[in-house]
C-alpha cells in the first residue's frame, strides 16, 4: 500500500480520450490498498486561449481578475477528469486548489505556496475516492484565488506529495525524462537515470523547462523524490533525488541548459556610491521582478560614474521598463537602455567543484561556433553566458558537443 500523487500537464489531458487513457493507466499500475492524488493542468491550449481572450477585453493586466480567468481552466480539466473515471467505476472527486488545502501568497499571476493543508484530501481518500486536484492555483489569505506561474502544477503536485508525506511523486509529461539538454532543440541528448535536487534546481532555474524551480525546492524541503517520466510510454524516466549512485558522478557537466526568455537591461551613467545598487534593485524587487545576472563596472580608476547591467525575464520586461522609466523621470536614473533580443546559455554540474578548465571549453566551444558573450554569471555549480537570441540554438548545441562528445559520434 502506497500514497502516489501524480501530475499531468496540458498536452496529457488536451482531450476527453486522452484523459481516458490516463484514467486507464491510473487504474492498471495502482495495487490494492494504493491511495492516489492526481493533479492535473488545463487542457491543451486553453491557458494560452483564456489570455487571448482576456487581451481582446483589455490590453491591461488586471492581476486578479486575470486569475479569476486562468484558473477556470484548470477546474475543467479536473471535473472532466473526475467523470472520467466515474464513468469506468471508481469513485473521484475534483477539488480546486483552494479546496485542496493549497495556501499562497506574493503577488498575482506568479504566487507561491507558502503552505498546505490537506485535510480535505486525506479524508477524500480515506473514503475510497481518487482526489482530482487543480495545479497552478492556491487561495491568497484575502479569500482570492491567484495563479502559481509558470510550472505552477508541478510545486502543487510536490507540495501536496511532501505535505501528505507521499511514498513518491511522479510528473507525466511529454518527453521520458531528463536529458543532457532539451532534446527538442539538441541532437545526441544523454537521458539520466537520476539527478540530485542541488543539479536539478540549477538547471531549472537556468530555464531547463522540464521542471520548475520552486517544485525541486520543495522536493528538497520535503525529502520526497521526484519521478520525472512520459505520459505515453511506460518506460521508467528520471528520479530527482537528494543523493544518487554514480550514474554521471565522475562528469564535470551533467546538463546544458537554455532560456530564451532572458532580457538585458542596462543602466548608464549611475553616481558611484554605496546604496546606488539598492536603489535599483529594490525598486524592482517591490514591484516582484526577478533579477537574474548582474553586472556593475566603473568606467575608469579616475570616473565617479558606474554602469549597472543585469537580466530579467523577458515578460517582466513591461513592468521593468515602467519602474526604471519612473525613477528616471525622477532624476534618480540617468540613462536605461533595453534588450529583448537575449538568451542565456548555461552548463551544470556538481563535478565542476574540483575539475579545472569547464569555464575555458564552454567558451572555445562558443568561439568556434562563431557566438560571442555578452555576460558571464557563476555559481559554485553552474556557468553561465548570455547571447544573442538568434544564436541560441548553434549556442548550445556547441556546448553539448564539447562536453558529451561520445552522444555527438552516435
Amino acid at each position: 500500500m502506497a500514497l502516489y500523487v501524480k501530475k499531468f500537464g496540458g498536452s496529457s489531458v488536451a482531450t476527453p480520450e486522452k484523459m481516458l487513457n490516463i484514467a486507464n493507466r491510473v487504474l492498471r499500475d495502482r495495487k490494492p490498498g494504493d491511495k492516489i492524488v492526481i493533479v492535473v493542468s488545463a487542457m491543451g491550449d486553453t491557458t494560452d486561449d483564456l489570455l487571448d481572450l482576456a487581451s481582446q477585453v483589455s490590453s491591461v493586466n488586471h492581476g486578479r481578475e486575470m486569475d479569476m480567468l486562468l484558473a477556470t481552466g484548470e477546474q475543467m480539466s479536473i471535473a472532466l477528469m473526475a467523470m472520467t473515471f466515474r464513468k469506468l467505476g471508481v469513485p473521484a472527486i475534483s477539488l480546486t486548489g483552494p479546496q485542496a488545502g493549497i495556501i499562497a501568497g506574493g503577488a498575482y499571476g506568479k504566487a507561491t505556496i507558502d503552505d498546505v493543508k490537506p485535510d480535505r484530501v486525506l479524508r477524500e481518500l480515506e473514503e475510497g475516492k481518487i482526489v482530482i486536484v487543480a495545479g497552478f492555483q492556491g487561495l491568497m489569505p484575502n479569500g482570492d484565488v491567484a495563479t502559481l506561474g509558470r510550472g505552477g502544477s508541478d510545486a502543487t503536485a510536490v507540495a501536496l506529495a511532501g505535505a501528505m508525506h507521499a511514498d513518491m511523486c511522479e510528473i507525466f509529461t511529454d518527453v521520458d525524462g531528463i536529458y543532457s539538454a532539451d532534446p527538442r532543440h539538441v541532437k545526441g541528448c544523454v537521458k539520466m537515470k537520476e539527478i540530485t535536487n542541488t543539479e536539478m534546481l540549477e538547471m531549472a532555474r537556468l530555464g531547463a523547462g522540464v521542471m520548475q524551480p520552486r517544485s525541486v525546492e520543495l522536493g528538497m524541503k520535503y525529502h520526497i523524490p521526484i519521478h520525472v517520466r512520459s505520459t505515453f510510454t511506460d518506460e521508467e524516466g528520471t528520479i530527482i533525488r537528494e543523493v544518487c549512485t554514480m550514474d554521471g558522478k565522475n562528469e564535470a557537466v551533467r546538463g546544458v541548459a537554455q532560456d530564451a526568455h532572458a532580457a538585458r537591461i542596462a543602466v548608464l551613467g549611475l553616481r558611484n556610491i554605496p546604496g546606488v545598487a539598492y536603489m535599483v534593485f529594490s525598486a524592482l524587487a517591490e514591484d516582484n521582478i526577478t533579477v537574474d545576472m548582474i553586472v556593475q563596472s566603473v568606467r575608469n580608476s579616475n570616473d565617479d560614474k558606474t554602469d549597472i547591467i543585469f537580466t530579467i525575464e523577458d515578460t517582466d520586461l513591461p513592468d521593468a521598463k515602467r519602474v526604471l522609466e519612473q525613477m528616471r523621470d525622477e532624476g534618480k536614473l540617468e540613462e536605461v537602455i533595453y534588450d529583448d533580443d537575449t538568451a542565456k546559455v548555461s552548463v551544470v554540474g556538481a563535478g565542476m567543484l574540483g575539475t579545472p578548465g569547464v569555464a575555458a571549453r564552454m567558451f572555445g566551444a562558443l568561439g568556434r561556433a562563431g557566438v560571442n558573450i555578452d555576460i558571464v554569471s557563476t555559481s559554485e555549480i553552474s556557468i553561465s553566458c548570455l547571447i544573442l537570441r538568434k544564436d541560441l540554438d548553434k549556442a548550445v548545441q556547441a556546448i553539448h558537443d564539447e562536453f558529451f562528445p561520445a552522444a555527438k559520434a552516435e
